[in-house]
């Protein structure tokens, strides 16, 4: 197993995670869990690679969420997912919803369209980037579903709700949408469109106005904006 669920030592989850997350490390569903995900490595190729199994919570610190952004599941091809929805690492073409993502911040802030699919820059700033399954077997889209990490992330969200005030979340897709029940929407604020797929993007996904209305609803808290541009 790897280093980030050995039962033995604090998980390596990122700054402030461990102290909301620790019944859940505890519980039998997440136990339950990690024996599927060693025998499936045993057996299958995973992604993401162990490291970066927490990959969302590491780099954004439970204090330093400013923006909850919900996935569903890992992309499935070889060197795609690297524990950030959405996002592949640099070398690796934008899948079809990340292209759309990049027409709309284009349309909605005029910005060139990100000439690479690494999104870390705006995890960094404190947009978490949550997928609500964080592993996937090879090619097999959704096969890690229904294993337990939902009820984990369904935990990071409603931690999120209740201890910190002011987070945006963006729920795109009818999956990402339920989540609402999770969010106490009197203390936090909550943009909904359709999904960046191919097959839902021009619904109401381009023209949804999100990254702007991220932005002036920072600037109304007294908080800096987020630069959705892509470091060359």
């Amino acid at each position: 197993m790897t280093d980030n669920l050995n039962a033995n030592k604090v998980p390596d989850i990122g700054e402030g995670w461990y102290e909301v997350l620790a019944e859940q490390f505890g519980a039998p569903y997440f136990q339950q869990l990690k024996q599927f995900l060693e025998a499936e490595r045993s057996t299958q190729q995973v992604f993401p690679k162990g490291r970066e199994i927490f990959q969302a919570f590491k780099l954004t610190p439970f204090q330093q969420v400013r923006i909850v952004l919900l996935g569903q599941d890992p992309y499935h091809g070889p060197g795609q997912a690297h524990g950030l929805c959405f996002s592949v690492p640099q070398g690796v073409p934008a899948p079809p919803s990340l292209q759309n993502m990049f027409k709309e911040l284009e349309r909605d802030l005029g910005l060139p369209r990100p000439v690479h699919g690494d999104l870390s820059h705006w995890a960094r700033q404190g947009v978490l980037m949550l997928n609500a399954t964080l592993t996937v077997r090879a090619h097999e889209a959704g096969s890690h579903q229904g294993q337990g990490w939902e009820r984990f992330t369904d935990a990071a969200i409603q931690q999120l709700s209740e201890y910190r005030t002011g987070v945006i979340f963006l729920l795109w897709g009818r999956f990402a949408q339920q989540k609402a029940d999770l969010i106490d929407q009197r203390k936090h604020y909550v943009l909904t469109a359709p999904h960046p797929s191919p097959l839902s993007a021009h619904k109401g996904f381009i023209g949804c106005g999100h990254f702007s209305a991220v932005n002036e609803l920072l600037l109304a808290q007294g908080n800096s904006p987020i630069d959705w541009r892509s470091p060359e």
